[in-house]
């Protein structure tokens, strides 16, 4: 994860950077305008890995939370494994943690998805009226 957000760069709209791994522009974006609970994550891990702390928080505000969140995990099972430890996710502490970072995460999404319209990039403008006028025919 921390390579590739390395290698990419940063989507000057604060989405779609996902798309220079060739991944199609997300649904949501493209279908209602705004935008889904995780876009601007890609751009906003990408952003941290190049330095740009203010373009990773504006692109999406949990993006680097959830970064360090994901690397403290991974780095924790890596230990585990080194020691032949398990790191244990079934036990209601794990369960209650997640379930209130999972609420956070989708509560956020869905409040800057009803509040955010005209959160198409130019580009992805483009694809849906070109879309529109080729149904037409």
């Amino acid at each position: 994860m921390t390579v590739i957000a390395a290698l990419l760069h940063p989507d000057k709209h604060g989405h779609g950077t996902h798309q220079q791994l060739g991944l199609p522009p997300c649904p949501s974006v493209l279908l209602f305008d705004r935008p889904c609970p995780g876009c601007g994550l890609t751009t906003s891990w990408t952003a941290l890995m190049h330095g740009d702390f203010a373009h990773a928080f504006a692109a999406h505000p949990l993006g680097p939370l959830l970064y360090l969140a994901f690397t403290i995990s991974a780095f924790l099972c890596l230990y585990g494994w080194r020691k032949g430890l398990l790191l244990e996710t079934d036990t209601p502490s794990f369960n209650w943690r997640f379930g209130v970072a999972l609420t956070i995460f989708l509560g956020f999404g869905f409040f800057r998805m009803a509040t955010t319209p005209h959160f198409a990039s130019p580009q992805e403008r483009f694809m849906v009226s070109f879309d529109r006028e080729m149904r037409s025919r």
